[in-house]
């Protein structure tokens, strides 16, 4: 970690819509100075100057549902069937690949086993594993019958759930997570249409549960999250005041006025990518069209659109993360949400830029010091070969990062790299 001038840079900061010609002073793991036109800071303030040849720099991208620990299952309960010392591997693997895709930072939406997250994240934090900033999750809480209880009545099966029925197995579920030094807590509340016993539209976990388990977690200073796809699960999460709320695609006009009322403390994900890649790529994993119908997913993918069409023009804060991790959707083109957002969605290229940068900043419990690129910020930048807000695609795959800074250091130096020396 050092000092470091970027010049001839295009600067995008993830604060206004526009990019404008300017440099960017880092020392430590901060940036200090932003300024607009050339040659406004002097070189003299940095141990290092690198002219970025109008390269689009911007913050580092924010992964808001992510899991690291999910490694590549067809089935739920392929995950349960991983030994724990090959999935902890696997999962460190993922943790690198994901830095090397634009990532700095990851709010984890669940790990598939309790202690690989926190032991993952510890890995990061001590400078033995290159990976991203990471929240670390406990497995997903969850009830009998409910998503990730892959059990049958003549058959024992571990999925990603961790199974606790009524509040004093809640609470105590919760302590456990907590006593492992997780930074964030997941409920199920409701099911999904992967899981043929607990659709999507089917609230599985009551309000006292979730009331106690969310209760707890603020007691022990943690941060909740919840997958709530059907209506009343979304608000049983507001009522229960749950911090982010991922899917919400069946929310009804109720729930989305509640999620309004509540919009500057609660924070929203779709996760869309697996719909979307079971809807229009589900044939490269045996999903045909008429499994994908008989699924619903068609219906749900639809629902999911309206909703945050409607959440992007009530102001709600989102963040981008589309359940990565597996068959159907491999970790790596987690930035492919930034275009599905333009596409799907109705933002334009910046606000989807910001819902991958500073809300997922907020989320990460940085607000207005990650995800941006601001006198005062923490120094996690990217410098691209290319204009995402004309080509959101440029983001996705590591080809097109010349430079992956986090926390002030250089993970990927543009000086080292061949194609760059020889320009």
């Amino acid at each position: 970690m050092g000092s470091y001038l970027f010049r001839n840079v295009t600067v995008w900061d993830g604060i206004n819509d526009e990019a404008y010609n300017g440099e960017v002073l880092v020392e430590g793991n901060r940036i200090r100075t932003v300024a607009r036109g050339s040659n406004q800071i002097s070189s003299e303030n940095a141990a290092e100057v690198i002219d970025g040849r109008q390269r689009f720099l911007m913050p580092g991208l924010v992964e808001g549902h992510c899991h690291l620990s999910f490694v590549g299952p067809t089935r739920n309960q392929d995950l349960g069937e991983i030994p724990p010392e090959e999935h902890l591997l696997k999962t460190c693997r993922n943790a690198t690949m994901i830095l090397n895709h634009g990532f700095t930072s990851c709010y984890s939406a669940a790990s598939a086993k309790l202690r690989i997250d926190v032991v993952v994240r510890q890995e990061i934090e001590d400078g033995y594993l290159a990976g991203p900033r990471y929240k670390a999750a406990g497995p997903e809480i969850t009830v009998t019958g409910g998503l990730g209880d892959e059990r049958k009545a003549h058959m024992h099966a571990e999925s990603f759930g961790m199974l606790a029925d009524g509040p004093d197995e809640i609470r105590r579920a919760v302590r456990l997570c907590c006593r492992e030094n997780v930074d964030n807590v997941k409920f199920n509340v409701s099911g999904d249409e992967f899981v043929g016993h607990a659709r999507a539209e089917i609230v599985s976990l009551s309000e006292e549960e979730l009331r106690i388990g969310v209760e707890t977690a603020h007691d022990w200073g943690k941060r909740v999250a919840c997958h709530s796809r059907a209506a009343e699960s979304v608000k049983r999460a507001v009522r229960a005041g749950v911090d982010c709320i991922y899917h919400c695609d069946f929310a009804d006009e109720e729930a989305l006025d509640m999620l309004e009322a509540a919009k500057d403390r609660v924070i929203v994900g779709p996760a869309f990518g697996l719909v979307h890649n079971s809807v229009f790529e589900g044939d490269v994993v045996g999903l045909t069209k008429d499994v994908v119908d008989r699924m619903g997913l068609p219906r749900k993918l639809e629902h999911t659109v309206a909703t945050y069409h409607e959440m992007r023009r009530r102001g709600m804060r989102v963040v981008v993360g589309g359940d990565y991790g597996f068959t159907i959707t491999p970790m790596g083109q987690n930035a492919r949400d930034i275009g599905h957002f333009v596409k799907f969605f109705g933002y334009s290229p910046a606000e989807a830029l910001k819902c991958a940068t500073a809300v997922g900043g907020d989320l990460m419990g940085h607000k207005g010091e990650l995800g941006v690129i601001s006198e005062g910020a923490l120094a996690d930048i990217l410098l691209v070969d290319g204009n995402p807000l004309l080509d959101q695609s440029v983001l996705v795959g590591p080809s097109k990062f010349d430079m992956i800074m986090k926390d002030g250091s250089m993970y990927r130096d543009p000086r080292t790299s061949q194609a760059w020396r020889s320009h």
